[in-house]
């Protein structure tokens, strides 16, 4: 098979559609073997009786059905797994990444013979102030803290060689931060400006926002960790250091400490930087916790194909 193009649902009974019939037009345009591949994640809409119907009207459909939500990311690695194209398109259905990508993404991806991805960018971050601010926050905390030059505003969609989706579904980790993954799978991979359109309403909400961006941070450093081991030594050497000063001035001054509300500030300082370090520790060994566990992505409740389709 030439192409697959996968990718998921979530509220996207008012998309699904016009997405279908325009993914379709486009994969038509490159070739005629191709397939979709829909991945319902547990959408509490109509999304996946839109999938259903449309996959009994074209044969080239194949649908996912998660017993639950189980994310966007994971939900993604599903699709990408089963996907049999020599080329994959990934793409949110959601039209805020328009489907015409694919052909785009195509002719960049035939024009450079050692490429294996071709990934869409924003032009321009969308929303409000707030959002594009918190934006350029988060990519830079990401990659002063990872020491990772993540690439700014990846959008979900991109065009994926075989081996580079083989290589890219070894990962295991059970908690998936998939920008940081593909691009850490390496190869070549190639940046497209692209416009990324608003429908308004999203499901990200700032808690996943923070979860997200806590995840990518764990996932791909131990800086963390280092630093925790670092501030401990500092503050040990500094303690020491005035502790002496303090012992000298006692011994041969005859100079004693006096007022409280240092020494107290002091304990409420160190008291507060041992409660942080022991949570940032604990982010750590909830990420171990998780991943011992060894559980699935997700569990699929069924797969909607055409006889003799391979699984």
């Amino acid at each position: 098979m030439y192409l697959s193009v996968v990718t998921t649902m979530y509220y996207s009974a008012p998309y699904i559609q016009e997405f279908y019939t325009r993914i379709s037009k486009s994969a038509k345009e490159i070739t005629d073997d191709y397939e979709i591949i829909i991945v319902n994640d547990g959408s509490p809409d109509e999304s996946l009786d839109i999938a259903v119907r449309i996959w009994y009207s074209d044969s080239k459909v194949k649908v996912i059905d998660l017993s639950r939500n189980f994310g966007h990311h994971r939900a993604m690695m599903i699709g990408l797994r089963y996907a049999k194209g020599e080329k994959i398109f990934l793409i949110d259905c959601d039209l805020e990444e328009e489907p015409e990508l694919l052909n785009l993404f195509h002719s960049v991806y035939e024009a450079n013979i050692s490429c294996d991805v071709v990934y869409g960018v924003q032009e321009k971050r969308k929303g409000i102030w707030f959002k594009r601010l918190s934006g350029e926050i988060y990519y830079w905390a990401l990659k002063n803290i990872t020491g990772i030059d993540f690439p700014k505003n990846v959008l979900t969609a991109r065009l994926m060689s075989r081996r580079y989706v083989k290589s890219l579904t070894k990962h295991q980790e059970r908690e998936i931060d998939m920008a940081g993954l593909c691009y850490i799978t390496g190869y070549t991979q190639i940046p497209v400006p692209v416009m990324k359109y608003s429908k308004g309403s999203t499901t990200y909400s700032i808690q996943k926002r923070i979860r997200m961006f806590i995840n990518g941070i764990v996932s791909f450093t131990d800086r963390p960790l280092i630093g925790i081991f670092y501030t401990g030594l500092l503050i040990c050497i500094i303690s020491g250091a005035i502790g002496c000063h303090l012992l000298i001035r006692k011994i041969f001054l005859g100079v004693g400490l006096e007022g409280w509300t240092s020494l107290m500030a002091s304990i409420w300082f160190l008291g507060g930087l041992v409660i942080l370090f022991i949570g940032i520790i604990g982010i750590y060994v909830s990420k171990i916790f998780i991943e011992t566990k060894q559980r699935p992505y997700a569990v699929i409740r069924s797969i909607y194909q055409r006889e003799g389709q391979a699984v």
